[in-house]
């Protein structure tokens, strides 16, 4: 009888401090901070707040980077929409996963060992105790279902869209069987802010910062531009006239000492060439297009700020504003990112937070991979064991730079590009190679890797590539041009599915 109380005491005991336990963990969970996740499709590093090239106008990035600490030297894992979001998302690389092209968002998730059980960030958020909405294009679409608690969904596609294309028809010159068809086209259009719908998804992101929340929030809001089509109401373009418009650095031979991998990737003839571009007249129009899309998307930022300003969670939110890649406008002969070139995989990256420096900005490279485990140590959560990226917060707080910062790139199979001090090194899968040095060639004009002086350099940034490289993802492709068709087929072998073609519809 004495040893059945004995152990009732131990288990009235046990459930009094689990209950304790449990009601500290809540109480210990009110105190985080929220998180304000902002995702820009395809933004370049052409900001006010990073060299104000080419005239760029976004004061309100420019306002949220005096606000906090600014990369400018940050660099996406693949520079593609599908893979390097699929990669931010997870926490793995792209070699680790073999999510190299596009990919449905409910597939990340499937037959994959290395995600199937992998915990999304805006997930793990979720797990340990916060109140997760989104709206946008986050993940490639959108988002898996169940992710968040509370989901705006996304607008199918990238318009509006006028009956007709305004210049580009798609196509270009390429075969329509090889190539998929692009949506790059420019032009004022609609008429209104408010038939954007990156404009109404920052106005259910407004309201839902004017609610009451009973546990920390995590917001995701996913703009679309400055995405191709490269349309925004006339307004957006009147701030950019045609006369303060520089071009990008541009050499015509510049891809005379690219390896012949590296053509084949670069092959896009759907895209505008830059030599078309200057034959036609459309150089600076284009760009003028793209930073009036830069302009609008920096506007709605600025909506979404003000509202967080004059809300009850100014004080102790956590931001972080980042792009999926860079957006090449007539580098390296095109119009486009698909490349493991700088301006195809440079994108912005910032964070704002209580505790962070302000107007702080690091030129060390850094990858977007570190976005998770950054965020969950500024939000003071455990590290995800899982995560390969490494946590800014420490670089952030720190007084001297990284001197062994990198920045690693994949794109399609045994494909990988480093930055890394003044260096940045590209070997491709069948062993060729590029070398830029950017101290004194900033523009990636000068491939050095077949000289011999830099020999030894080259063995020191091939350490920084992945050990492991999976084959294609079943479920990942990319059929919008056909060397990575070929590559999955060559790599995959039986395991390859039926690919068909993937284009713009209009």
């Amino acid at each position: 009888m004495r040893k059945l109380s004995y152990i009732f005491l131990l288990i009235l005991i046990s459930s009094t401090y689990g209950i304790k336990a449990q009601t500290n963990v809540v109480k210990q969970n009110s105190n985080k901070p929220n998180v304000l996740f902002i995702a820009v499709d395809d933004l370049n590093t052409w900001l006010g707040c990073l060299n104000n090239y080419s005239n760029t106008k976004t004061p309100n990035i420019d306002k949220l980077a005096a606000s906090g600490v600014l990369f400018s030297n940050a660099h996406c894992q693949a520079p593609l929409c599908g893979p390097s979001r699929a990669s931010l998302m997870t926490g793995l690389r792209p070699s680790s996963t073999g999510i190299y092209g596009m990919i449905p968002d409910e597939k990340i998730r499937s037959e994959n060992p290395a995600t199937k059980e992998i915990t999304f960030l805006p997930e793990y958020f979720k797990n340990n105790g916060y109140y997760t909405m989104g709206i946008g294009k986050l993940f490639h679409d959108h988002a898996p279902d169940g992710v968040f608690d509370e989901s705006g969904g996304r607008v199918k596609g990238f318009g509006p869209l006028p009956e007709k294309r305004f210049v580009w028809d798609g196509f270009g010159t390429s075969d329509r069987k090889q190539y998929g068809r692009t949506s790059t086209d420019w032009g004022a259009f609609p008429e209104r802010e408010d038939q954007m719908p990156d404009h109404q998804s920052v106005d259910w992101t407004i309201e839902r910062l004017n609610k009451d929340y009973d546990k920390p929030f995590f917001m995701g809001l996913g703009f679309l531009r400055p995405h191709v089509p490269l349309y925004v109401p006339q307004k957006w373009f009147d701030m950019h006239p045609i006369e303060s418009i520089q071009v990008a650095p541009y050499l015509s031979d510049d891809l005379k000492d690219v390896p012949q991998v590296g053509l084949d990737i670069n092959d896009l003839p759907m895209m505008p060439s830059t030599e078309w571009a200057i034959e036609s007249g459309e150089w600076k129009k284009i760009i003028q297009a793209y930073l009036a899309c830069v302009s609008y998307v920096d506007y709605e930022i600025g909506r979404v700020m003000e509202a967080l300003e004059n809300s009850k969670y100014a004080k102790n939110t956590v931001i972080v504003l980042w792009s999926d890649h860079g957006y090449r406008l007539g580098e390296k002969g095109t119009f486009a990112k698909h490349g493991l070139w700088d301006s195809a995989t440079k994108a912005p990256l910032l964070f704002v937070a209580p505790n962070l420096p302000k107007g702080k900005i690091i030129d060390a490279p850094v990858e977007m991979l570190s976005v998770y485990p950054t965020l969950l140590e500024l939000c003071g959560l455990s590290s995800y064991e899982r995560n390969e990226g490494v946590s800014l917060v420490q670089s952030m707080l720190a007084n001297k730079p990284n001197k062994k910062a990198y920045a690693l790139t994949t794109y399609g199979m045994n494909n990988h590009s480093v930055s890394a001090g003044i260096y940045r090194f590209t070997q491709y899968e069948d062993g060729s190679q590029e070398l830029y040095n950017h101290k004194i060639d900033p523009n990636e004009f000068t491939n050095l890797a077949k000289f011999p002086e830099y020999k030894s350099e080259i063995e020191k940034l091939k350490k920084y590539f992945p050990k492991t490289n999976k084959i294609w993802d079943a479920n990942s492709s990319y059929t919008f041009q056909p060397y990575f068709v070929a590559q999955k087929a060559r790599t995959n072998g039986a395991d390859s599915k039926p690919l068909k073609v993937i284009g713009a519809d209009k």
